[in-house]
């Protein structure tokens, strides 16, 4: 069977992404992975998931090393990983700035050095059940765990939008984590992956290659793209890192655009500024048969797992990832 998963980032409330991860399985799915964002607590979450399904891989995408203290994060991991007889990956990214500042109060700085802390930390903890560090950007005198993790080398992935990072994540990370891919962007990163993973003497082919995907799918191409619009625009409009990687995919005008409207509190001019083009280049849309069809583009052109992330908001949210996990089940 191939590989794919789903990822919940808001939407359904918590019992309803329980269910949704319980449907994902019961289908076939690899893997479900849960955003925290300003949803449900995504370790919270995933432990219930635990608790319902036996099969289904279970991960976070991303957890912010800012908003967590790397001690914490293993904490939660180790807890995660147990519950769920070793089925846990964890998902480590650095967030944004717009996000871990003025929404968290935490300062942001080095978030290069930040994830490269982190992951050493939580891998001492899972593996030492202790730890002093001395890194770059964290400085953990003592930590020790009291309770024995269900594995020594729980697999830690890494989200990832820009080369320095793509070169860590070879490094350090057993995959890497992308967001809102073309169909070039597996193959033009794999160098990347590739010389961070020599550095350490490592072997590049066991760093997965996963991305997530916003997807919609509708009865047709057009509404399928209306839904994922929004989408697209908040993305261009509020994260500034993402505005760059939109507009290295050739839609710089657009890009400008967008942002200009966003920053004028424009939201609804910044949705009509998504064109067709930017919709169907980083995402999959369209009807059941065009959404299997672009999952395998996706892996036809290098990436190992495509993940599907539904595009949903408000009451009917559990219904809409419902249906695109019925969707895109795998064959």
């Amino acid at each position: 069977m191939a590989r794919l998963g789903v990822a919940v980032s808001g939407g359904p409330n918590p019992s309803e992404i329980v269910d949704c991860v319980k449907l994902a399985e019961s289908l076939g799915y690899e893997s479900a992975w849960v955003a925290e964002g300003h949803g449900g607590d995504q370790f919270a979450v995933l432990a219930a998931c635990a608790a319902q399904t036996t099969r289904i891989k279970l991960g976070t995408s991303i957890s912010s090393v800012f908003v967590r203290t790397a001690p914490t994060i293993a904490m939660a991991a180790g807890t995660i990983d147990e519950l769920s007889d070793g089925r846990f990956i964890l998902g480590l990214g650095s967030s944004h700035k717009v996000q871990v500042e003025p929404e968290h109060g935490v300062p942001y700085a080095k978030p290069l050095s930040h994830v490269r802390d982190a992951v050493a930390i939580v891998r001492a903890l899972l593996r030492d059940g202790e730890v002093q560090y001395e890194g770059e950007a964290i400085r953990i005198e003592n930590f020790d765990l009291w309770f024995r993790p269900y594995r020594a080398d729980m697999p830690i992935y890494i989200s990832a939008l820009f080369p320095k990072m793509m070169r860590l994540c070879g490094e350090i990370s057993d995959g890497v984590i992308l967001t809102r891919s073309t169909l070039e962007t597996a193959e033009k990163i794999k160098p990347l992956i590739a010389e961070g993973a020599v550095s350490a003497g490592r072997d590049p082919a066991k760093v997965d290659v996963t991305s997530l995907l916003p997807m919609a799918v509708a009865d047709t191409l057009e509404a399928a793209r209306d839904i994922m619009r929004p989408g697209v625009a908040f993305y261009a409009g509020f994260f500034p890192r993402y505005n760059r990687l939109i507009s290295e995919y050739g839609f710089a005008e657009e890009a400008v655009a967008i942002s200009k409207a966003w920053a004028q509190g424009d939201r609804a001019g910044a949705a009509r500024l998504v064109t067709d083009a930017m919709v169907d280049a980083t995402g999959i849309v369209g009807t059941s048969d065009d959404c299997r069809a672009r999952i395998n583009e996706y892996r036809d052109a290098g990436l190992d797992l495509p993940i599907i992330s539904p595009f949903a908001r408000g009451p009917g949210a559990k219904a809409v990832f419902e249906a695109a996990i019925r969707a895109c089940a795998p064959d």
